[in-house]
């Protein structure tokens, strides 16, 4: 009997090993280095003299060979002048800013190309996304909390050397906020420039541009 409950054992931890390795296969953990870039009131258009830095870590779970979903953090700077536009009212105006921005995002991913786990497959695929995310931000007018956006992008994911992935990343964070820049509705009265307003049909947003990395766990050790 001893060895019948000792066999059964043995089946119940080799069946649970499986199923956590079969789910181990669709968990990737990673990182990406890149630019934020903003676009409202001081920069109607993307600048790409107004970069700044930003990065973030990220958890994917593969769900299916097309769709994935993606929880990620985080951070950067968005950055803007008036000197720098050919306008002549917001050369008059003459203001600029500096906003530090941290944020956390949820996305639906779907890739262009099945991602398989087989060892002699190249994975390689294009993959777009869209979701939801908040966002905190300080600059010299505001101090922000809880603002909602929408991520937006596409990417390019290579697995180079299994379980290594490398990508690139492009992505749009639309905002319903008007105070990314510091340049808003009610921004007059805090500065000394008397200029110092915004448009309020204009919401502001910002793009992320990254360099990815990412781990996938193909595996695991039995104990």
């Amino acid at each position: 009997m001893n060895q019948l409950h000792y066999k059964l054992a043995r089946l119940l931890v080799a069946g649970l090993f499986i199923s956590t390795t079969a789910q181990a296969q669709k968990i990737e953990v990673g990182g990406g280095l890149g630019g934020m870039l903003y676009k409202g009131d001081v920069s109607p258009s993307l600048n790409p003299r107004f970069i700044a830095p930003g990065a973030n870590l990220f958890f994917r779970y593969n769900a299916t060979r097309s769709f994935s979903m993606r929880a990620g953090i985080g951070l950067g700077v968005l950055r803007g002048s008036d000197r720098l536009s050919s306008d002549p009212f917001q050369q008059a105006r003459d203001f600029s800013f500096r906003t530090n921005l941290g944020e956390a995002t949820v996305d639906l991913e779907y890739n262009f190309l099945n991602y398989k786990s087989s060892p002699k497959v190249k994975n390689w695929t294009p993959y777009v996304f869209g979701g939801v995310g908040i966002c905190n931000f300080r600059n010299d007018v505001i101090r922000a909390r809880g603002v909602l956006s929408f991520p937006l992008g596409v990417g390019f994911k290579y697995e180079i050397k299994r379980p290594w992935s490398v990508g690139v990343e492009f992505g749009t964070r639309f905002t319903n906020n008007d105070y990314l820049d510091a340049l808003g509705e009610r921004t007059f009265g805090t500065t000394n420039n008397k200029l110092a307003q915004g448009n309020p049909a204009l919401r502001d947003s910002y793009t992320y541009t990254a360099i990815t990395l990412s781990y996938t766990f193909y595996k695991l050790v039995c104990p």
